[in-house]
Parts: C-alpha cells; sequence; structure tokens
C-alpha cells in the first residue's frame, strides 16, 4: 500500500523556532504520514540581496509546489509582517488558492485573528487533528 506524501510549507517565525521543531518532530514521528517540507528553517535562509521583493518571491517559490500552509496560530502571528505576507501569497498568488490550517500551539491562551480569518482548518496542537486536517484539505 502507497501512502500519499503531503507538500506542507510551514510558516513559522524563527523567534520561535522551538515551536517549528517541535511541530517537525511531530509530523516525522507520526507512523504512516509522508510529507515534503517546504519551509524555510533558519539554518536554511532563502539569499537574497535583502529586498522585500526577492524575500516574497522566494516565500511564493517555497509555497508553489505545497498544498498546504501550516501556520502556528499564536498571537504572535498578527504581529509578523511575513506571516501576513505568507498568508496573502498562499491566498491570492495562484490560480487555485492554497489551504491554510492554523495550529494553536500547546502554550497559546489567544489564537490570532488575523490568522482565525484566514485558516481552511484551526487545530489544536495534537499529532491527529493536524494530520487530520492536512489528508482533509490535501
Amino acid at each position: 500500500m502507497m501512502s500519499n506524501i503531503y507538500n506542507l510549507f510551514i510558516s513559522h517565525s524563527w523567534i520561535y523556532g522551538d515551536a517549528y521543531e517541535k511541530l517537525i518532530m511531530l509530523l516525522d514521528n507520526r507512523p504512516y504520514f509522508f510529507y515534503n517540507n517546504y519551509s524555510i528553517p533558519k539554518n536554511d535562509p532563502v539569499h537574497t540581496n535583502g529586498t522585500d521583493r526577492e524575500l516574497y518571491d522566494a516565500i511564493k517559490n517555497k509555497i508553489s509546489p505545497s498544498s498546504v500552509v501550516l501556520i502556528m496560530a499564536g498571537v504572535y502571528s498578527s504581529y509578523s509582517k511575513w506571516i501576513n505576507k505568507e498568508i496573502k501569497i498562499a491566498k491570492v498568488e495562484f490560480s487555485k488558492p492554497k489551504k491554510i490550517i492554523g495550529i494553536e500551539p500547546w502554550w497559546s491562551e489567544k489564537t490570532s485573528t488575523l490568522v482565525k480569518a484566514n485558516a481552511d482548518l484551526i487545530v489544536r496542537w495534537n499529532t491527529e487533528s493536524i494530520v487530520s486536517a492536512i489528508r482533509e484539505l490535501s
């Protein structure tokens, strides 16, 4: 039996890189779940000449092959200009908008209203709910 391989872009703030690493560990340790990670991790940044346009285009290229965009939905997301741009890219830059899953971090009391307003699904920080949402929206 061949399992699907899901193409994911995981939006995250490098300031909160530990949450990104924990999410990767959850997905990596989930049996029978396979994915390609098109994210931009801190240890492998996009190299540009420093202009916002170049970074925007680089992020668009990373999101392009992805079927789903995962966004940590903690309140800090509302204040990140790049998370705003990633949402815009996912929603308007492709002929078929990318699906967005907002993940409420385990430590979070509140969820970003920006992410809530743009997410196709909001899930709790739980392996099964995250994997189910990816499968449902892919």
